[in-house]
């Protein structure tokens, strides 16, 4: 009966002591990124989300979010991409003024007109003479998605519903990529009328390796790194 009693005791000393360190754990200052760190996440990331668009265009897939409503009406009017995805964005810059901070709109700003010039300039840069949709889907999406990632995780999006969806994972826990995930569907639902069946198909295996690429990697609570 001791023994036990012992044993009790012994218990909840060890369980104070992890709490205690959970506490201290919980409460720990964070590290901040420095600004060479943020300067070359943007670039790494606006090139990465830009090589990941032009395969999907070479392609003639679509992506989702804001990219993929941009490339879209792309498709649609001939307009490129990258003057259409300028356009699309500028409404959403307020909503991120007035819930997520003038640097993080800065940030966002800078991050979109990167996308836009680095996918103007990427022809140039890259030239695909034969691309299996599939595995623009798969490398592209990929592409994409750790684009998104080195972005998110340092406080940036890509404007539109990058900004929605940084912004509802922030304040109401909802995980980026699940809710982009939704708004991606939809997207794609909306060109049926302008992709083939089979492009449209992989367009979805696309989207879905870019989202889950943020909803595995981008956890609320997971990565302490503040800008």
């Amino acid at each position: 009966m001791t023994a036990r009693t012992n044993l009790t005791a012994e218990d909840r000393a060890d369980g104070a002591d992890r709490f205690a360190s959970a506490g201290r754990a919980a409460t720990r200052p964070v590290d901040r990124h420095m600004l060479y760190e943020d300067v070359l996440a943007l670039l790494l990331g606006a090139i990465f989300v830009a090589l990941g668009v032009h395969m999907y265009s070479e392609a003639v897939l679509l992506v989702g979010g804001s990219a993929g409503l941009a490339l879209l009406l792309h498709y649609v009017t001939g307009i490129d991409f990258w003057l259409v995805f300028s356009l699309v964005n500028l409404p959403f810059y307020i909503l991120a003024f007035l819930r997520l901070g003038w640097r993080f709109v800065l940030r966002t700003f800078v991050a979109v007109s990167l996308v836009s010039l680095f996918t103007h300039l990427m022809p140039g840069w890259v030239g695909i003479d034969h691309l299996d949709p599939l595995y623009a889907a798969i490398v592209g999406g990929g592409i994409t998605g750790t684009g998104l990632l080195i972005l998110f995780r340092h406080h940036t999006g890509l404007g539109g519903l990058n900004i929605l969806a940084i912004y509802l994972q922030e304040q109401c826990g909802l995980r980026a990529g699940y809710f982009q995930l939704g708004v991606d569907l939809t997207i794609l639902a909306a060109a049926l009328f302008v992709l083939t069946p089979a492009n449209l198909l992989i367009s979805i295996i696309g989207a879905t390796i870019v989202n889950m690429i943020i909803a595995i990697n981008h956890k609320p609570g997971r990565y302490f790194g503040m800008t």
